[in-house]
């Protein structure tokens, strides 16, 4: 089992690595962290910016759907967690 920090950190990281802010479909973000679909979802829905059990979350990351396909983006406050070094 991974860390959480530790894996939102990785998560973050490869979204910023993608071209021109394009974001990282999610079969292929998985791929590069060697996760599955329902392990990625779940911990992208913690870094984004909904309530969960009345806790927002940091806004870290974002994910849309853009035709059929689901996209991870990096935010401005994700960029400022990679620049912050580790916790």
């Amino acid at each position: 089992m991974q860390d959480g920090a530790a894996l939102s950190t990785r998560i973050l990281q490869e979204l910023a690595a993608a071209p021109l802010d394009d974001g990282l479909s999610l079969p292929r973000l998985g791929k590069r962290l060697g996760l599955g679909a329902s392990v990625l979802m779940r911990e992208l829905a913690l870094m984004g910016d909904a309530a969960i059990g009345g806790v927002r979350g940091p806004g870290w990351a974002r994910v849309e759907q853009l035709d059929e396909r689901w996209v991870a983006h990096i935010t401005p406050a994700g960029r400022a967690r990679l620049s912050a070094g580790p916790r």
